[in-house]
């Protein structure tokens, strides 16, 4: 099977045409607040005129059917090439100084990780604020899914780069025709941003504060325009708006496609779903009642801190109203082992995801079954369906995988000299998409002091756990490559 390197590049020079305009869209807020224009006018202006150029020098291409291999090799470049040309708006306004630190900015806004090194956000231009929000917002549900709504117009069919993009997600189950499919998760998508923006600015925020924050909400990013994040803001209404929403951004866009059609039984007998809301409710409850018998807040306060740290880490959005890490350690243990945890598939969540520990406690315990029972076939069973052994087998290796690569990182990390807890959690949080970590990257600090050499790293795992490891690391298997 061969790559298919004429389209491959074509589609990449549309995905540059798109982040360009992106660039551009930025620019009536730098009109507002009387901002300079040039920084955001000549990235987009460099952006597309290169994707514009790329596109037509190879649109002539006559076989424009995409294989599974193209769509791993479009979906991994995609993300490279945007966030590549992504440092420019960082780098001509000089608001993020060098390659290095604008290029992990960048990723981590595409990657919707949330980690930063931007040490004064307020002090930051708002066009460029808004760049930085709306890299999370393009990144959660994927500007490879809003390609597949624009590919078949063009005559390129779109499943390859549905399916490498966003394996969690099924697309049979809203509709069997791809481009209809993109297109609902996007108007969901755009609809729930709009909704929260509305609900925000009716506690308080300006119009820019509440676009920004509702960006980054359904993105799961947790980019904020405020140096404190969510904690700027001492408002219950508002935190609780952004809860809300960073549930639903967590939880399988088909499930919230199910919900707005007042289909609720079908979403209730969703395994994974009532798997995710148990969790949040149990482990909120129980740390907001441990909170509150320290006696650091008051009863509605701890239950508030509690809901919003845990939901946030969970949905790997990475907002922060408390600094879970100052609480007590064994929360502090909890806290850093839902680094690991996930949201649902299907959402623009990172993580190993609910569904997959489902499927692994399951499976663990029927083992025991099996020992017992040698010659009885005992499947794993899942909404009442079993689980074929194809699946079961994946999701073992998906997680092997992520710890062996969880592990290989903190080692690299952990040769650049930072703290061993550091280490721990930068790179679970890199992992999993989520932002905060602990010890010098804990929620109320950053990454700027984190190395060149870390920096990349860091990234690269971003990248890793945002395309799920195997669309990444297939590419590094000389089968791949191989033509056949």
């Amino acid at each position: 099977m061969r790559l298919n390197i004429r389209l491959i590049v074509n589609i990449l020079g549309l995905l540059l045409m798109l982040n360009g305009t992106s660039m551009l869209l930025c620019l009536p807020f730098s009109i507002y607040y009387r901002e300079e224009l040039w920084h955001l006018a000549l990235s987009g202006g460099i952006t597309l005129f290169t994707g514009l150029l790329i596109w037509l020098l190879t649109r002539r291409e006559q076989n424009k059917e995409l294989k599974k291999k193209d769509g791993y090799l479009i979906v991994t470049l995609g993300w490279l090439c945007m966030s590549a040309f992504g440092t420019l708006p960082y780098m001509l306004s000089d608001t993020i100084p060098g390659f290095t630190n604008a290029f992990f900015e960048t990723i981590s806004g595409y990657t919707t990780t949330g980690a930063s090194i931007m040490t004064d956000i307020e002090a930051a231009p708002k066009g460029i604020l808004f760049w930085r929000s709306l890299t999370q917002w393009i990144g959660g549900m994927g500007i490879i899914v809003l390609a597949v709504a624009i590919l078949p117009i063009l005559g390129i069919g779109g499943m390859q780069l549905f399916v490498a993009e966003a394996p969690g997600i099924s697309p049979d189950k809203m509709k069997p025709r791809i481009k209809e499919v993109a297109k609902r998760l996007w108007f969901i998508y755009l609809g729930l941003t709009l909704v929260e923006t509305v609900l925000l600015m009716f506690g308080g925020m300006t119009f820019y504060d509440a676009i920004n924050h509702s960006l980054t909400t359904m993105a799961t990013g947790g980019f904020s325009t405020k140096n404190a994040s969510i904690a700027y803001y001492d408002s219950a209404y508002i935190q609780y708006v952004i809860i809300i929403f960073m549930f639903l951004a967590g939880t399988n866009f088909t499930i919230t496609y199910f919900g707005l059609k007042g289909r609720f039984r079908k979403v209730w007998k969703n395994e994974e779903f009532r798997n995710y809301l148990i969790i949040v409710v149990l482990l909120s409850v129980a740390i907001s009642f441990f909170v509150f018998s320290s006696k650091w807040e008051g009863f509605e306060k701890s239950f508030r801190d509690s809901l919003f740290q845990v939901i946030s880490i969970i949905t790997t959005t990475g907002f922060v109203t408390a600094d879970y890490t100052a609480w007590a350690p064994f929360l502090t243990i909890i806290f850093f082992l839902l680094l690991f945890m996930g949201g649902s598939t299907g959402s623009t969540s990172g993580g190993i995801k609910v569904v997959r520990h489902t499927l692994l406690f399951k499976n663990s315990f029927l083992e025991m079954k099996r020992q017992l029972h040698p010659s009885a076939v005992i499947p794993v069973r899942l909404n009442g369906a079993a689980v074929s052994r194809n699946i079961t087998y994946n999701v073992l290796a998906f997680v092997m995988i992520y710890l062996l690569v969880y592990g290989v990182g903190v080692f690299l990390l952990s040769f650049t000299g930072v703290e061993f807890d550091t280490a721990l959690g930068a790179v679970a949080t890199s992992l999993g998409n989520v932002g905060p970590g602990l010890g010098e990257v804990g929620p109320v600090n950053n990454f700027y002091g984190i190395s060149p050499f870390g920096k990349w790293l860091l990234a690269f795992l971003m990248l890793l756990g945002r395309l799920e490891l195997f669309t990444v690391l297939m590419l590094f298997n000389r089968n791949f490559w191989q033509k056949w």
